[in-house]
């Protein structure tokens, strides 16, 4: 009686072994780049925001000082304001947008490859060449009501949003596609079966499918507005600014991560801790944000 051999599995170890046997030397560079390039910067930065220092070899300690001045800080209480109203509607207008093209794009229409194209063009242009491109459009178009971006708060605003939806929809709307190209055929043929109209099968059929989708484009606009830098540097650069009595001043469309780098940049070297300080509250409110949309947008998920 022949006894046969799964030739198979014993195949599949033999491959298996030698990936095994090599696996850390690939592993390795990996977690050292990471440690390098962002673990030890992280808790160099967590330990510099405790301390008063112009260079980083020269420091002294101060405690919480620095996080006390960057709370009665006015100008990054405000920043934190702007902040948060740019993105909350950034985000809304820029995912309603986004999904509407995207559902658009996936109706079969003529040419629907070249406006996915057109569409994700703006977003392989860098944030600093956007923001002197709108520059220059709305000189031409506000100066005509001898207006400004630079001197008008409502105006540096709104063009901080128009310049943000123009970059990222495209890039949200490919996320879309995929989602929308990914609901079950069978499903939209049952709803059309049981007499639904387009907007329920939008609302009861499509949306929940695609909440996979909603949960990433969601995270991505949420932290690119909370992050945005480039594009605030050169479009407003934080202008126009007022003056308090007490002789400060506060840049009005000047958002968190510029209010960090003019703090950290400026004038008064001293105030670098503060600035330390300012990116590491910085960085837990965006984490807990981000958790907590993608905490909340999951759960739907599930529910589907």
């Amino acid at each position: 009686m022949r006894i046969k051999h799964d030739s198979t599995a014993v195949n599949s170890d033999m491959i298996r072994r030698p990936i095994q046997r090599w696996a850390p030397f690939f592993i390795f560079p990996m977690v050292a780049a990471f440690i390098i390039g962002f673990i030890w910067p992280f808790l160099h930065g967590l330990f510099l925001s405790f301390c008063k220092f112009q260079t980083t070899s020269k420091w002294e300690w101060v405690g919480i000082n620095n996080y006390v001045k960057a709370l009665n800080d006015e100008s990054f209480v405000y920043s934190f304001g702007f902040t948060a109203a740019f993105a909350i509607v950034s985000l809304v207008l820029i995912n309603v947008f986004a999904f509407a093209v995207a559902y658009a794009l996936t109706q079969k229409i003529k040419g629907s490859n070249i406006f996915r194209t057109v569409f994700f063009m703006p977003n392989l242009i860098g944030g600093i060449v956007l923001g002197y491109i709108w520059s220059m459009i709305f000189d031409g178009f506000l100066g005509y009501y001898q207006t400004s971006i630079l001197t008008n708060t409502t105006w540096g605003f709104w063009g901080l949003i128009i310049l943000t939806c123009w970059q990222q929809i495209g890039y949200m709307m490919i996320i879309y596609i995929a989602g929308l190209q990914a609901v079950p055929e069978d499903m939209l043929e049952a709803a059309k079966i049981d007499g639904a109209n387009g907007w329920q099968t939008l609302f009861k059929v499509t949306i929940p499918n695609v909440m996979p989708s909603i949960t990433i484009c969601t995270f991505l606009s949420l932290t690119n507005g909370f992050k945005l830098f480039d594009q605030n540097l050169a479009l407003t650069g934080g202008l126009p600014y007022s003056i308090n009595p007490d002789g400060t001043s506060v840049h009005t469309t000047e958002m968190l991560a510029l209010n960090i780098y003019n703090t950290f940049y400026g004038e008064n070297t001293a105030s670098r801790g503060v600035a330390q300080a300012k990116a590491v509250l910085f960085f837990i409110l965006v984490a807990t944000l981000a958790i907590a949309q993608l905490t909340a947008t999951r759960k739907k998920e599930v529910q589907q």
